[in-house]
């Protein structure tokens, strides 16, 4: 059976009380491995993140490492709301880098109706100023991940229609087609209730190893792994059946959103992979996989 490993007992982020924008919680981020540093681009808000608190407002923080663990990270924030769609913030954004370009995508919630929330794309060539592409999909939905690669000329794109996994094909990055469900919730699991991708797909010998959240009636929230096939990705080879990893520590159970482990990227350091993961929806943990001991039945 395929399980995280922990790296640390403790977060290795956690809210920085100085700065007002990411004061009360940091969690749920990008990660990337560029120029021999650990890139993380991590969702900060400077209310907890829940209505009941009040009008939170999401940015998104950078920090960088040079052994995973222990971080530097800017004082001010390098993404925040330049429109109405972001009103309300920049949340969970998911990193890949195609060519010479780095490509995020991101929740963009502006809370001025019902389901307003839409993925959005921005690119960079530094991992520190963006630009946006715009929204790639109009309607509610969010839990988005490019590949780190193009398929057959296309860029690939995972999504969630509630409550399950899709895929979406395009040329340019703005107009999404062939849409297709991919991988659905399990009735009376711990995947009962909502399910989307964590970080982007992770090309491997056997096809791409897909990470994922998924979230139970009570509303726990654990991560499962699958494969898909490397020529056809809308295709699962493999899906395990057991989590690899769930809510075990202080932190990870008790915080602002209790029982939360939520992973939007990861590193590859040779066989090795470290999964980034908010701990519930209030601080940064990081756990282990090593890829060469990865064996899918």
């Amino acid at each position: 059976m395929i399980k995280l490993e922990r790296l640390s007992t403790k977060p290795v982020l956690e809210p920085k009380r100085e700065d007002d924008w990411q004061r009360s919680a940091v969690f749920n981020a990008a990660a990337i491995y560029y120029r021999g540093l650990i890139h993380i681009l991590y969702r900060a808000t400077d209310l907890p993140p829940h209505e009941k608190y009040g009008a939170y407002i999401s940015r998104i923080g950078y920090a960088v490492s040079t052994d995973g663990i222990n971080f530097f990270r800017f004082d001010k924030p390098v993404m925040e709301a330049v429109c109405e769609q972001e009103r309300r913030g920049i949340e969970d954004p998911r990193i890949v880098r195609i060519g010479d370009t780095f490509y995020m995508t991101y929740t963009g919630f502006g809370n001025r109706f019902e389901g307003d929330y839409r993925i959005m794309i921005a690119k960079s060539r530094n991992l520190i100023t963006w630009e946006r592409i715009g929204i790639a999909l109009d309607e509610p939905n969010k839990d988005a991940a490019l590949f780190p690669n193009k398929i057959d000329g296309r860029y690939v794109m995972f999504h969630r229609r509630y409550p399950n996994m899709w895929l979406a094909f395009s040329e340019d990055l703005k107009n999404w087609t062939d849409h297709v469900e991919v991988v659905k919730v399990r009735p009376n699991t711990w995947e009962s209730s909502r399910i989307g991708v964590a970080g982007p797909p992770i090309e491997h010998r056997y096809g791409y190893i897909v990470i994922y959240h998924a979230a139970d009636h009570l509303n726990v929230y654990r991560l499962g792994i699958l494969l898909l096939d490397k020529k056809d990705p809308t295709k699962v080879l493999s899906r395990q059946d057991e989590p690899i990893l769930e809510p075990e520590l202080d932190w990870e159970i008790n915080g602002y959103i209790p029982n939360v482990v939520f992973s939007c990227g990861h590193v590859q350091l040779e066989d090795d992979l470290l999964v980034y993961y908010g701990g519930a929806d209030t601080v940064i943990g990081v756990a282990r996989l090593n890829l060469k001991e990865i064996k899918f039945e």
